[in-house]
């Protein structure tokens, strides 16, 4: 049966509903998660949760551990991720209050964050064209309008780095470009999830239209928070409707990534690098 992971953004750092619960402390080749993983069943099915921010919401983005997260997911035997996150909207029609299952993203994030797990003697290239695996997006999805709230099927998250919001010419750049919602934190996770051959999905819940809005200016950090508390509230929902329909699943579209991306030479792998990474290639390079 899979086992489904689940990554908290802001205000998500915790799950109830969780039985027979174990918190789990992992150590990676990469350094340290954001926090212990917590283990457990929803509905029967396996899940692990971790707060990406760590608890306390004390890790900003760019200081994010991103590949220390996935990998601890991957070692207790992650099938699919789903990573829920607040955004801001790029489009008029993307309200505040509703949620959008992105299926594409922009990287405008800088080198402060490692993206992957291979360098050091070890080439790969893992194909990335659909970043966001469509089982789970259409899982999501249909949880959504169960649970009664308005969803966006669809759409592109472009990644800023922060941890300062847009200014307003660069909110209407990327309004130019076609973009749809604006965060922080998921295309790194993307990306080493594909690497880590898990199937991974977003939940973006929108709190507030970026700064290139008219009403911006009548924002105020007090009704952004109002409508993330209100977000997480719906955004468990949607995962407790999801998950189950996650466990009927007999395959993932991100298995098998790694087959045709490995472009060294086994032979000229560092043994060392064959050691820390045994768990994502040792099936290939045996």
């Amino acid at each position: 049966m899979p086992k489904v992971g689940i990554i908290g953004g802001s205000g998500l750092y915790q799950i109830e509903g969780i039985e027979k619960v174990e918190e789990i402390s992992i150590l990676t080749p990469f350094g340290v998660p954001s926090g212990n993983y917590i283990q457990g069943k929803i509905s029967g099915i396996d899940v692990v949760f971790l707060p990406r921010h760590g608890k306390g919401h004390k890790i900003s983005p760019t200081e994010i551990n991103y590949r220390a997260n996935i990998f601890g997911m991957k070692k207790l035997g992650v099938d699919a991720i789903l990573s829920v996150s607040a955004c801001g909207s790029l489009k008029e029609e993307l309200k505040p209050m509703d949620f959008v299952v992105p299926d594409q993203f922009v990287d405008r994030t800088n080198h402060a964050r490692e993206s992957t797990f291979f360098g050091g003697g070890l080439v790969a290239h893992v194909a990335f064209a659909d970043p966001v695996s469509p089982e789970l997006q259409k899982i999501l999805v249909e949880a959504a309008k169960k649970a009664g709230v308005t969803v966006h099927n669809g759409g592109t998250y472009i990644n800023m780095e922060g941890p300062q919001f847009s200014t307003k010419a660069e909110s209407n750049l990327y309004r130019s470009w076609g973009m749809d919602i604006i965060g922080m934190t998921n295309i790194v996770e993307a990306k080493l999830a594909r690497e880590a051959e898990i199937s991974y999905a977003t939940l973006a819940a929108v709190t507030d239209y970026d700064c290139w809005h008219p009403s911006h200016d009548s924002v105020t950090l007090e009704m952004i928070i109002a409508n993330l508390n209100q977000n997480i509230e719906n955004a468990k929902k949607i995962l407790k409707l999801a998950i189950p329909e996650i466990g009927k699943l007999k395959s993932f579209s991100a298995q098998g990534a790694l087959q045709f991306a490995l472009i060294t030479d086994p032979k000229a792998i560092p043994e060392q690098k064959k050691k820390e990474l045994e768990i994502l290639i040792g099936k290939y390079i045996k």
